[in-house]
């Protein structure tokens, strides 16, 4: 399987994962988050981003997981009304750092925030299996720029 993720071009020749806090991961848990799509994981850093400027500054990477990677779920449905909230991660940090802790799978399946009807990725970067996830390629991210002008006029 491939997923995406966009990043900084200064952090896209590897994977690395800061330890900071996500709305899956409490600090200290070194996990990667990435996309089902291409569009999704440009949303994703669409909506978090602190400023403008997509630019040549940003690519997306490819990231191959096994087919065979043990992965688990979690539905939507069983969380609070509340987990999409934009600062309050309440209702998904302890599933989520249940799962890592645990570390019965290397990846977990989780709805988006942003759109909960597609799947984003969190990748436990210490499960003994993660050497089989691999960075297979990255390409430059240059949107429309239409995208720049509603980034300026909401911000």
């Amino acid at each position: 399987m491939l997923i995406y993720r966009i990043v900084h071009k200064l952090y896209g020749g590897s994977l690395f994962a800061s330890g900071m806090q996500g709305r899956w991961n409490s600090a200290g848990n070194k996990v990667l988050y990435a996309a089902e799509s291409i569009p999704l994981a440009f949303l994703e850093n669409m909506v978090r981003r602190q400023g403008v400027g997509f630019n040549n500054d940003f690519q997306i990477m490819f990231i191959f997981v096994p087919d065979t990677a043990s992965i688990e779920e979690v539905s939507a449905a069983n969380l609070s009304l509340t987990w999409r909230g934009p600062n309050d991660y309440s209702a998904c940090l302890p599933p989520g750092d249940k799962w890592y802790h645990e570390a019965k799978s290397i990846a977990l399946k989780v709805p988006s925030a942003v759109m909960p009807e597609a799947f984003n990725y969190v990748i436990n970067t210490m499960h003994p299996d993660y050497k089989q996830v691999a960075l297979v390629g990255t390409t430059s991210l240059i949107p429309d720029p239409g995208i720049e002008d509603i980034l300026k006029k909401y911000r």
